[in-house]
């Protein structure tokens, strides 16, 4: 998780909704309950930067079908999402985290479980996340990549979504606090967990009725190490190719010259 990307396992029972906000150690919850469930972790931001491309496809599908809201989109939304997480033990991180009362409804025996932070060193890590994400030139880089090239409108429905559910496009404290006080108003009491990493196995094996793993430290993965190294690796694949595509380009112009 944050690392590389899971596969699913076809058969795997969806156990857990996690319901919190990208950089609140999502990376490391998502391993944990690798762990737990005995089953593969559908991290979005992994899997929207290292999966597959059909995911982040049908991300951009769920979220466009989401922002329409008929009732025939909401459909076809359904049907994407559960098709997405099928054979997944628990979906993290955003967009994710945005669909909890759709998810409760697709798993209605699914734990949600937000992980949290002080509200506002979360607002200056993903200050941070997004400068080192999102610089002007990137849309361009990523083109050539069979995936990636989907990433900037990826992160335009995502704006999208957050500004109709927290009314502001950029994440603040404010919204922070926007997603939590929501969680408590969709998500019954008892089917609800606050959890932060820090405190390691014990609430969260409590949260879902687990023994604590023995002789195995609870995961914890620096989702900044890991967002920054991915950043830098398709910035690179991406000059890689355009280095070639003007290669292959700049050969056949010096061969239509000579002929």
């Amino acid at each position: 998780m944050g690392q590389k990307s899971s596969v699913p396992q076809p058969g795997t029972k969806f156990q857990v909704i996690g319901a919190g906000l990208p950089r609140t150690g999502t990376a490391s919850f998502s391993r944990a309950l690798e762990i737990l469930c005995d089953g593969p972790v559908f991290h979005c931001g992994t899997q929207a930067t290292l999966g597959p491309t059909i995911q982040i496809k049908q991300w951009m599908e769920i979220l466009r079908r989401w922002l329409a809201g008929t009732d025939s989109d909401r459909e076809i939304m359904f049907q994407t999402l559960q098709s997405q997480l099928d054979g997944y033990a628990a979906v993290t991180d955003s967009p994710g985290s945005q669909f909890v009362p759709e998810l409760m409804e697709l798993y209605p025996d699914a734990k949600v479980i937000c992980t949290v932070r002080d509200a506002i060193s979360w607002e200056k890590s993903m200050d941070q996340v997004r400068n080192a994400t999102v610089p002007w030139y990137l849309h361009l880089v990523l083109l050539p990549l069979p995936g990636l090239r989907y990433f900037i409108p990826y992160l335009h429905l995502l704006a999208a979504q957050w500004e109709k559910l927290y009314s502001e496009a950029i994440p603040t404290r404010q919204s922070y606090h926007r997603h939590i006080a929501w969680l408590k108003e969709v998500v019954p009491e008892d089917r609800l967990v606050f959890f932060e990493v820090k405190d390691g196995w014990e609430p969260l094996c409590k949260a879902l009725g687990r023994d604590i793993p023995k002789d195995q430290p609870f995961p914890h993965i620096n989702d900044s190490d890991a967002i920054a190294a991915i950043s830098k690796m398709h910035i690179q694949r991406g000059l890689t190719r355009w280095a070639a595509i003007l290669a292959v380009g700049a050969a056949a112009v010096a061969w239509a010259v000579r002929t």
